[in-house]
Order: C-alpha cells, then structure tokens, then sequence
C-alpha cells in the first residue's frame, strides 16, 4: 500500500500544529464556535447532536494492520471505545472531546492517517472497489488512480471552496462495487479497441435531495490525461454551480439544469485549454513509481481445489454458511477474499469495537499480508486469503463476533447514523435496522430471500444511500412523529437506478412489518434465479402496492 512522502508527512504535520492552536484559542473562548466552524471542518470535526464528532479519511479504503490497531487505541483512549464506518469508507469517532482532539490527530500522523477533506466544500476522499488488486477480470488495480487523484485534489487551492462537497469513485471491473454513478465524478477503467487503458468518465450522480443516475461526459479519457480531464470537470462546475441556494449548488443540479451534452462540450472545452499548457500530463514514471507500492503481494503457486476446506463445510453448518455469503472468488487460484460482516444481529451497522479492530488486524496481519479494506457498505474485507486458511480465519472472525454469515442479504443493511446522533436527522434509522436484522435472523431464510439490499436513511440528506437500496427506507417528521417512506427497485451498481416511492410513509411500528410484506410478495411471485431486483423490474411496482396497502 501507498507510504507517505515527504511532502504528505509534512503537510499532515503541519496541518496538525495549526489546529492544535486553532483548537486553544476556541478553549479559551478566543474564537466563537461560528468563527471556529469552518476551521474544525477543515479537520473533519463535526457538531452532532450530542457531541463533536471527527471523521478520520480511509483513502480508497485501504489500511494496514497497523493503522487498524491504532485505530482501535485511539476509540478505547479518546472515544468510548468503538468506531463507525461509513459509506465513504471512512471512520467516525462519535464522542471525542474537543480538547483531545488535537492528541487524536497526532497519534493518527503517526501512522500516515489524517482527517484532511473529510469534510466541506471541497473534494472529499476518493473511494474505490474494496476487491481492488483481488478481483477477477480488474482491468488495473483502482487504487493508483485514486491515490493519484488524493495528491491532485489534496489542498488544491482552486477547489478548496466548491459550492458544495464533492465525492469522486474509481471501478476497474465490469460489475462496479464502488458506485461510480451516483458520485460527483465517477470513473470507470476500461480498454479501447486497440487494446489501451483509459477512463470512462461519468459526471453528476448523486442521492441527497434530489438523487440523479450520473451522466457519462468521457467515453475513453487516454490515461495520461485523466487529470486534466478531471480539473477540466471541476472548473466548469467551480464556475457555473450555483452558491446562491445550498439545495441547488451540487453538480448534480448544474448537469441536470444545463444538459448532459452541454456539460460534455463545457468540459471539453476546458480540457483543451488545460492540455494546451500540458501542466497535468501524468509522467509514466511518476505512474509507474506509484503503481510499486500497489504491487501484488508475494501470492504463493497454489491449486484452486480445496478439498480440506470443502470437508470442514460438510460438517459445520455454520462455517458453510459463511463460506457461501462473506467469501468472494479472487482473480488468483488458491486464494480467496473474505468479506467481515459489521452487521450481526440486532446491532448497529458499520460500528466496530476496539477489540473487535485489534482481532481484524492480528488475522489480516497472519492472514492477509497485514491489509484491510473498508467496504462501502460498511463493512470490511481480507483481500488476500489462502483458501486453506479459511476455516482458521473464520474460527478467529467468530471468536470476535465478527463471522456473521450476511453479505450481501437481507440483514446486512446499510444505515446511517439518524437521529440517535445526527443533528440533520428527522428519524431514527439504527433501530429500525436494528428491528429488520431481528425480524430476518434466520439464517436459511435470508439464503431463500438471497440477495437483498436494504438501505436506510434518517433524512433526506441519503448518508444511508436509501435511494439506491433495493428497498429504500427514508426516516421523515410529521408533526413530531416519525414516520418511513419506502421506495423499490433502487441499484447503486452498473445497473445503477433510483428507487420508485411506493405510496404513503409506514409509521415506526409499522415499518418492520411493511418490509416482511414487500419480502413475502417477492418470494410468491418471483422467477428460478431472481433477486428481488430482477423480480421489481420484471413485474413493476403495482404488486408490491396493492399487498402493502390492502389494509389501509
């Protein structure tokens, strides 16, 4: 994985000296908290509903041992010893005092980790496929580009102040697990006719108020080239997004109000100025220097057979449940990735112990060439794992309560934080996940419902992605009292799609019961092979209303 330079290291150093003395002055009452607001948000410190809250940037997802185990010090030191991962695979520290925060940031350099662009207008950390550099048919492992584009977008001085956050992903593979279409810019690896690398590049996916399925502006951006591309991008949005209205100033509004071809001749017409100057060229060699540190690991010459592991799995039910759901094929024979469920039942989605991060870091570092990965779905993942070590790898998983057997089924919900911490929130979006994962439990239950994506939100902001969930829950206030929209049919992959509302929000009590009724439907009319996702596209939205409202 990519180690700092120095230049990363003494800006992050210096980054960390400035707000400690940022940080005094609002102790000592020097700075009101609208004077201090936008310097603790340049340093990833949020003001939630009960507290500061600090979210610590995961480039692409990527972390060592190491950087886990001191993850998981400064939760049990400085918080209240867990943390939450989140859909931008980062990490949320939900309870840190303002005055160790300073410490926080410390003890984080010291391991080449930082809270730089987690938050404000600016370009926030670029996520990528958490298979990356494992996964068959990858055309180049992501990562490169993403650290790439960390070092372009990091304190670039003319889109440090964008009218609104802006989010970049990057997919090598068919199957896209990063979600390109509903970021700001996604971009997608692809290969032309001739056989060369290059870069679709789509422009103004996003969920929030008004979700919008991103437009593709770059049908094959030369690899050279990309950066150049990507500021051409940000100019034209720089210049033409609106600052004058918050809910219209994200590019998803500009592309939308102007037109996808119109934003594709804007954009190329500023790539051709930029190219003129050829200032963002990428040099092979700088390309070719960052790409080592990406290299793959020292895989041993292995068969693909596993017959110990496949006797195991005929005797421990448990163990084949695992094997089934959290173990995903890898591009080279005899290994495997494992995927760590941070969704057991009844629990909060994405959080993660101290304890629990110490164990992934103790088995990634026997296991897994000492790297973890931060799925967007929040949860993690071992890229890299023998297949003959998979029972002991499951054995260490549940002994940290760390084995559920979930991925990718009913229970293994993304949710945001909601109203249990979030000042933004209308609703409460753990509990209702919470409540769903009870309901669900059973394990051959949720191997009949088979794939399924639940997605939950406790506004209408989507940090919960509920727009592109299979179903969709959104928490909204009436007069006081919670209630919950459902939408169907939502897809975050390359089928990417904006779920449909189904008809009136259910209240809290019952919400649990109106998704048991859209499952129950599902399951009586679907077709051998579909998800519920095939079954909604196939059959449309009528069946699943005329089950969910016939009482009403």
């Amino acid at each position: 994985m990519y180690r700092y330079d120095e230049f990363d290291l003494k800006l992050v150093n210096e980054r960390v000296a400035q707000f400690r003395g940022q940080v005094a002055r609002r102790l000592a009452g020097e700075l009101s908290e609208d004077e201090f607001k936008p310097l603790r948000l340049m340093n990833g410190v949020y003001l939630q509903l009960h507290a500061y809250m600090l979210r610590i940037a995961i480039p692409y997802g990527t972390l060592s041992s190491r950087q886990v185990r001191k993850l998981a010090h400064i939760a049990r030191v400085y918080d209240k010893g867990y943390g939450h991962f989140t859909t931008r695979q980062n990490l949320q520290l939900n309870w840190p005092a303002l005055k160790d925060i300073p410490a926080v940031l410390d003890e984080l350099a010291s391991v080449e980790m930082h809270c730089i662009q987690t938050s404000g207008n600016c370009i926030r950390n670029t996520t990528s496929d958490h298979y990356a550099g494992s996964a068959p048919g990858e055309l180049e492992d992501p990562r490169v580009v993403c650290e790439i584009i960390r070092q372009w977008s990091t304190f670039h001085p003319e889109f440090s102040f964008l009218p609104r956050k802006f989010k970049i992903a990057v997919s090598a593979t068919e199957h896209d697990r990063a979600a390109i279409r509903v970021h700001d810019i996604g971009v997608q690896v692809v290969k032309n006719a001739t056989g060369e690398l290059g870069y679709e590049v789509w422009v103004g996916g996003g969920l929030g108020r008004t979700p919008i399925i991103g437009k593709k502006v770059g049908d094959f951006v030369p690899r050279a080239d990309l950066l150049s591309y990507l500021e051409a991008v940000l100019r034209v949005y720089n210049m033409s997004g609106r600052r004058d209205y918050l809910y219209k100033s994200g590019i998803t509004f500009l592309v939308h109000e102007i037109g996808a071809e119109e934003m594709k001749r804007l954009v190329e017409e500023e790539f051709e100025e930029i190219r003129k100057t050829g200032a963002l060229q990428l040099p092979q060699e700088e390309v070719d220097r960052i790409q080592k540190y990406f290299a793959p690991p020292a895989y041993e010459t292995l068969s693909d057979a596993a017959p110990e592991i496949d006797a195991l799995a005929a005797k421990e039910k448990n163990f084949a449940d695992w094997l089934k759901t959290n173990v995903a094929q890898h591009k080279v024979p005899g290994y495997a990735i494992v995927n760590i469920s941070l969704k057991p039942i009844g629990k909060t989605p994405g959080d993660c112990s101290s304890e629990q991060m110490e164990a992934v870091a103790d088995i990634a570092e026997k296991f897994a060439f000492s790297e973890v990965r931060v799925a967007h779905e929040q949860n993690l993942t071992l890229a890299n794992v023998r297949k003959k070590d998979l029972y002991e790898v499951w054995k260490a998983l549940d002994a940290s309560e760390l084995a559920t057997p979930n991925v990718g089924l009913i229970t293994d919900q993304i949710a945001c934080p909601g109203l249990d911490y979030c000042n933004l929130a209308n609703a409460r979006s753990i509990p209702i996940a919470q409540r769903i994962s009870e309901r669900f439990k059973d394990v051959d239950l949720q191997q009949k419902i088979g794939r399924l994506h639940i997605n939950t939100s406790g506004c209408i902001n989507a940090c919960g992605h509920h727009h592109v969930g299979h179903i969709g829950i959104l928490g909204v206030d009436k007069k006081g009292v919670e209630y919950y929209q459902v939408t169907l049919g939502g897809a975050a992959d390359e089928t990417a799609a904006v779920g449909e509302i189904v008809g009136p929000a259910f209240t809290e009590g019952e919400i649990v019961d109106a998704v048991d009724t859209i499952v129950k439907t599902y399951l009586d009319i679907r077709k051998d092979g579909e998800i519920l996702l095939d079954t909604y596209r196939r059959v449309g939205l009528q069946p699943f209303k005329e089950k969910l409202y016939a009482a009403h």
